[in-house]
This record gives structure tokens, C-alpha cells and sequence, in this order.
């Protein structure tokens, strides 16, 4: 086993000297182009078909954990870190992005990422062990950390305020949808050939985008040299400890001690992390930007809805495959209706916010996905695939209400010069708030095995987030009304 891995490791460096090349290649050019006309479009378009690939590797690896488990002989636990890890990571990542956009030029940072996605997809198509294609994720969700606050500060830094509803609006097309087709994709990928395909499809995608890149990405974002704290980043290493803690929740054998130490320490490397950004003149990540009370709300909005929409690509599968009996085929495209509504009302919702209020808006979604969620946990019944896609669309279609314009509200809240760090914050917040809904559905689909979770399992998950997202509803609740513009 020795050799094969040496045989990676030399395949990595080579994939790294070459990122390296071309990131000091493009570093000579780090002016600040203006863009315009058809140079706007490709700009734009390659970002966001870059971002949605990689938004899509979010969720399409879920419906292929029963594939995967049988192929490397692992448990559901372990399977499941190939996307709560792959969060987690990114969780750690985010924070980085406002340093990474002052510092590198936009052109030599998007490539970077582009690239570093790319060697994590190889080694996992390569891998001959479950470890090695967890090493590949990491490496994946290292680039995705890094640009989806990016794109998004990028997004809104390029628009001007009075569009920027319309333009988040297309960022929200763009996560949402890719999140909700990732396991339709995955589910027609594994039906025609193995599990491998599905990263040789992610990596076919963003290679083509690399080349596109070259010519079509810019540097439009002005750059500001600093200082990189490094213990700032380091002590980001506590939500990791944080989440591993959760997942043990509900496992047998768990030695608690040793758990209750790592979670302390954990704990600790966090609050440091918050005591240090509020005492730097130049922090890793402003802190400050809780101190808006419009920016303090939107961050907690966009994470419930976050939790709503990842939860239902993720579970959703499962209880079509482990409860109805239906194949990964049919599970993913059982999820169609969904991700199509979630497309058609993404762009829409924004442009909406600008003109009725993003409060009304707000509304609106919360209590669709409040509706979804309340038809699952005050009736429990075994609903039929037909009866679960209309629920489904229902969630992810209050998810494009309330996602993204609840992003452009916090950030419409912030001065421009700190709309990078509410952006990462808000990213990072979204995450680290996805993460632990997928852990605390995992677990409690786990009380008996996800292989072999029961109907009342299911049922269990569904009260909870019924009961989660009620605090997204009076958080709307409680928002100043922002004026329509005439």
C-alpha cells in the first residue's frame, strides 16, 4: 500500500508546482481591470459555472454513501464525513477569503482554487482507500471554502446597491440549485456507470473552466497587502473539534473523557479566535460586523434556511431509498421538481426584495419552508415519493426567499469597505450552521443505523427542524421593514 501512495504524493506535488506556476504567472498582472459588456458576461458566467460545480460536489456525494459504503466496507458514521468533513473544512477556509481577496490578485486566486479542486477530484478517482479519498475531499473543500465568499463579495462589490437584490439573486440560483441537483446528477452518474464517474464529471467541468479562466477572469477587487495572522487561522481548527464532538453524540463506544477534553480545548481555540479579531487593528476576520443588528439577523436567517435546504438533499434520498425502496436513480430524480422550483425562483426573489421589501420577502419564505417542514412533523405517516416532492419543493422554493436576500440585507447593512468580511462571516456562519444540522440529522437517523433507520427515525428528524425553523419565522418577525424602492 506504501508504494501507490507514494505514487499519489508525487502526483500531488507535480499538480501543485504547476498551480504555483501559474498563480505567479498571473500575479505580474494583478491591476484592476473595470469590466464592461461582453468582458462582464464571461467574467461572470465562468465564476458562476466554476462555483456551481463546485456547489454541486456539496450534495451529490450523499446519495451515493450507500455505494460507497459497500465499495470501501465502511459504516454510515464514517461514509457521512465525506460531507460533513468537507463542510467542516470549509468552515475553516471562509474566514481566510477577506485576506485572500486584499492580498492575491482575483485572476491568481480563482485559478488557484479552480486548480486545487482539481487535484482533490483526481486523488479521489485514483484512490484506492476510503482515507485517501477523504484527503481528496479536503483538498476540495479547501478550494470551495476559499471561493464561495469570494465569488459573492466579488458579486457585490461589481454591482451597484440598487441591483444587487438581482445580482444575489443569481448567486442564490447558482448554490441553491447546484445543491438540489447534486444528487439528481448523482443519482443518473451511478446508474450508467460507478461512483468514480461522478468526480470524473465534476473534474471534465472544471478543467474546461480553467482554461476558460485564463482569458475571462480579471482582477477587479483592489488589493490591500497585510500581515496574515497565522494564529488566527489556526485556532479556526476548533470548529472541527467542535463537530467531531457532535457526531459522537448517540454512537456506542465513545470514550467520553477523551471527548470532553477535545470539545473543551475546542471551545477554547474559538473564543480565542473571537477575542483576538476584536482586539487586532487589522483582524483575520472583522467581528465587528455583529454589532449591526440588521447584519446580526440576516446571518442567523441564511443559515436556517441553509440548514432547511441541505437537510432536504440529504435526507430526503434516504428516505426514499431506506424507507420507500426506491433506487439512488430514483431518489435523485425524485428531487427534480424541487431543484427546478428552486431555479425558476432564485433570480426572481431578489429582484422582488428590491422592489416589495426584503422583509415581506423574508416572510414569505420562512413560512413555506415552516409549512413544509410542519405537514412532516404533525403527521406521522409514511408519505408516498408523489406526496414528498411537493413537500420538497415547498422547502427549497422558501429557501430562494430567504437565503440570499437575507445575504444582500446584511450586506446593504455594512459599509462597502467591510462587505468581505460580513460575506465570510455570513458563508462561514451558513456552513458551520449546515454542518451541524447534517450531524444532528445524522445522529438522530443513526439511533438505529442510517442503513437501517426507521420511520420513526425520520419522523424525529422532521420535528426537529420543524421546531428549528420557527425561530427562522420570528426572526422575520422582528426585522425593521426595508423600504421598496420607487
Amino acid at each position: 500500500m506504501l508504494l501507490p501512495n507514494l505514487r499519489f504524493a508525487q502526483l500531488i506535488l507535480i499538480l501543485f508546482t504547476i498551480m504555483i506556476v501559474i498563480v505567479r504567472g498571473n500575479s505580474k498582472m494583478s491591476q484592476t481591470t473595470t469590466l464592461s459588456g461582453r468582458s462582464r458576461l464571461w467574467f461572470v458566467t465562468t465564476l458562476l459555472l466554476g462555483t456551481f460545480t463546485m456547489s454541486i460536489s456539496q450534495s451529490a456525494v450523499s446519495t451515493a454513501y450507500p455505494t460507497l459504503m459497500r465499495y470501501f466496507s465502511i459504516s454510515a458514521s464514517t461514509v457521512q464525513w465525506l460531507t460533513t468533513g468537507f463542510m467542516l473544512i470549509m468552515c475553516i477556509m471562509m474566514p481566510v477569503s477577506p485576506w485572500l481577496l486584499s492580498n492575491i490578485g482575483f485572476k491568481s486566486l480563482f485559478l488557484s482554487v479552480l486548480i486545487m479542486f482539481d487535484v482533490g477530484t483526481l486523488l479521489i478517482i485514483l484512490a484506492p482507500n476510503f482515507p485517501l479519498v477523504l484527503l481528496g475531499r479536503a483538498l476540495e473543500a479547501i478550494g470551495v471554502g476559499i471561493l464561495f465568499p469570494s465569488y459573492q463579495t466579488v458579486l457585490l462589490t461589481i454591482t451597484p446597491r440598487e441591483n444587487r437584490g438581482g445580482a444575489m439573486g443569481l448567486a442564490g440560483l447558482v448554490m441553491g440549485s447546484a445543491l438540489a441537483v447534486g444528487p439528481i446528477i448523482s443519482g443518473i452518474v451511478l446508474r450508467f456507470t460507478s461512483w468514480q464517474g461522478l468526480f470524473v464529471v465534476f473534474m471534465i467541468i472544471i478543467s474546461c473552466v480553467i482554461v476558460v479562466s485564463l482569458w475571462a477572469i480579471v482582477n477587479v477587487m483592489p488589493k490591500a497587502p497585510s500581515h496574515l495572522d497565522w494564529l488566527s487561522v489556526i485556532s479556526l481548527v476548533g470548529f472541527i473539534g467542535v463537530l467531531y464532538v457532535v457526531n459522537l453524540v448517540g454512537k456506542s463506544g465513545v470514550n467520553w473523557g477523551t471527548a470532553t477534553i477535545i470539545l473543551v480545548i475546542s471551545i477554547l481555540l474559538l473564543l480565542f479566535f473571537a477575542y483576538r479579531q476584536l482586539h487586532l487593528p487589522e483582524p483575520l476576520l472583522d467581528l465587528r460586523v455583529f454589532a449591526v443588528g440588521q447584519f446580526n439577523a440576516s446571518v442567523w436567517l441564511t443559515g436556517l434556511s441553509y440548514i432547511a435546504l441541505i437537510v432536504v438533499t440529504i435526507v430526503f434520498p434516504l428516505y426514499y431509498q431506506i424507507i420507500l425502496g426506491v433506487s439512488p436513480f430514483i431518489s435523485g430524480m425524485a428531487l427534480v421538481p424541487g431543484a427546478v422550483f428552486l431555479s425558476i425562483l432564485n433570480p426572481l426573489t431578489g429582484k422582488l426584495a428590491d422592489r416589495i421589501g426584503f422583509k415581506k420577502v423574508l416572510l414569505i419564505g420562512m413560512t413555506m419552508i415552516l409549512i413544509g417542514w410542519g405537514i412532516l412533523a404533525l403527521i406521522p405517516a409514511k408519505f408516498s415519493l408523489w406526496a414528498m416532492m411537493p413537500i420538497a419543493m415547498l422547502i427549497e422554493g422558501g429557501n430562494a426567499f430567504v437565503m440570499m436576500p437575507a445575504t444582500t440585507l446584511g450586506a446593504d447593512a455594512l459599509p462597502k469597505e467591510k462587505i468581505s468580511h460580513g460575506t465570510a462571516v455570513i458563508t462561514t456562519m451558513r456552513q458551520l450552521l449546515g454542518s451541524t444540522g447534517v450531524a444532528v440529522a445524522t445522529i438522530l437517523l443513526s439511533l438505529g443505523g442510517v442503513a437501517t433507520a426507521t420511520l420513526g427515525n425520520f419522523h424525529i428528524v422532521f420535528i426537529t427542524f420543524f421546531i428549528l425553523e420557527i425561530i427562522g419565522l420570528i426572526l422575520a418577525l422582528s426585522l425593521k421593514e426595508k423600504k421598496a424602492k420607487a
